[in-house]
């Protein structure tokens, strides 16, 4: 296996020209790839790449670049977003669980207050531990936390959800009992089991966005179900169902559509669609909805803002 080595800034420059890409101004491109990283920007070179790796003709860096900040712009956009669904998950289950079973952990961490399926057993056992953990871990790093253990002796689950991550919470919703499932969902008039599914892919999308991974193709491994707003777009389908909007960065954008209030979806469209317009205006090898279906976006996405 060939080693990969130490390359200076015009040596990466030289390997992208080598590639096809154009350089317009070789001090700039010089200033972006040390800034940026080299190994990051590469990353989306698959959209303007052909056979053995090679740029199609006539791309430039400018288009290369305008690429990896397009990707920036939306993971943030969606970020702040899914921190919005993210905080409003934790306030709704706390207040159910704490008005149902008390606000000290022995009562509203008992185990009978959970699923009592069997099958689930391991699994409630497994993530009551881990929220215990939280709190012997992190419960004396967090100010709100720390004051409730100092004053108080113990912490209310609307404080403690402050410590525990996106991914526990989703964790948490699953172990609950069903009757206290359909309490959370009904907030968002979705079916207990659909929110399930809902929050663990928003987990899965948070920590590419937290973690600064290329963003506008990813993939998830689960789908969500299919919804009305897939009927309404009337995006096209094949043998699999729906080819939109089910594990790619659209079916988020349809996660959003029914998590977030009106204003701030309509708030997160209209940043996505400028980005999507900034990009077009630089981008000229590659075709718009070439790159919309890269991300899985149906040519008329933008309409479920008004849907």
């Amino acid at each position: 296996m060939t080693e990969k080595i130490f390359k200076t800034l015009d040596e990466q420059i030289d390997i992208l020209k080598d590639k096809g890409l154009i350089i317009n101004n070789e001090d700039k491109t010089r200033e972006i790839l040390l800034r940026e990283n080299y190994f990051f920007i590469s990353g989306y070179r698959h959209l303007f790449t052909e056979r053995k790796d090679k740029f199609l003709p006539g791309t430039t860096f400018e288009e290369l670049y305008a690429t990896f900040l397009f990707d920036r712009a939306i993971r943030n956009t969606f970020f702040k977003n899914i921190l919005v669904v993210e905080n409003n998950i934790k306030s709704i289950t706390s207040y159910q669980l704490s008005r149902k079973y008390g606000f000290k952990e022995k009562d509203y961490l008992n185990p009978e207050n959970f699923s009592q399926d069997s099958l689930q057993s391991r699994q409630v056992y497994d993530v009551l531990n881990k929220v215990k953990r939280q709190i012997r871990v992190n419960g004396r790093k967090h100010t709100a936390t720390f004051h409730y253990i100092e004053r108080y002796g113990y912490i209310p689950f609307w404080i403690l959800v402050k410590v525990l991550s996106f991914g526990i919470m989703a964790e948490f919703y699953d172990i609950l009992k069903y009757e206290d499932q359909e309490d959370i969902s009904n907030f968002y008039k979705v079916n207990p089991e659909v929110l399930g599914i809902y929050l663990s892919l928003l987990s899965n999308f948070r920590n590419v966005c937290a973690h600064e991974d290329i963003l506008y193709d990813h993939k998830t491994q689960r789908l969500i179900p299919d919804t009305k707003y897939h009927e309404l777009l009337n995006i096209p389908k094949d043998d699999d169902g729906y080819i939109y909007g089910k594990n790619d960065l659209f079916s988020l954008v349809i996660m959003m559509k029914i998590l977030l209030s009106k204003d701030d979806f309509e708030d997160m469209i209209d940043e996505i669609r400028r980005e999507v317009n900034r990009l077009d205006r630089i981008v000229n090898v590659v075709p718009l909805d070439t790159i919309l279906n890269r991300v899985g976006f149906p040519s008329n996405w933008y309409d479920i803002k008004d849907l």
